[in-house]
């Protein structure tokens, strides 16, 4: 009667060439004909030759900016500052002196002010920027649009 034996694990640690012969075979990127576009496609890839007609879709182009270079302004809209208007008191943000509100965005960390929404109350707003329409709301309100320097 035949029995089954399990089959010895050859994972050819501790090999240097793992069955590929010469030490030379199978390296780098000259085994595979060189990095990118290089070469006339006459060597690893010889597809490459049919495709030099429409090299925008093979290889790299351009230039990509350091992520760490690129910021972008931390926003605020018109209708979010209109329904936080309490808990901004509270936090101090902003003060209540009247009919208006007196809010320093600078407070909450917020830079630019842009205009979705509706402005009801009277609200002097100070940050360092502001869209155009974000201007013109509060300013139709009453209030007053103060920009950082």
């Amino acid at each position: 009667m035949v029995v089954n034996k399990t089959k010895k694990v050859r994972k050819l640690r501790g090999s240097r060439t793992h069955a590929w012969g010469s030490p030379k075979k199978h390296r780098g990127a000259g085994s595979r004909g060189g990095r990118g576009m290089a070469g006339s496609g006459k060597k690893g890839q010889q597809k490459m030759t049919a495709l030099h007609n429409i090299k925008q879709r093979i290889g790299k182009s351009g230039f990509i900016r350091p992520l760490k270079v690129i910021t972008s302004d931390v926003t605020i809209n018109l209708s979010r500052i209109e329904l936080n208007l309490d808990s901004y008191i509270t936090s101090g943000v902003a003060e209540k002196s009247g009919a208006t509100y007196n809010i320093d965005l600078s407070k909450a960390g917020v830079q630019k002010v842009l205009g979705s929404g509706i402005v009801s109350s009277k609200i002097n707003v100070t940050a360092e920027k502001f869209s155009s329409t974000a201007i013109e709301k509060i300013e139709k309100a009453g209030g007053k649009a103060i920009v950082l320097e």
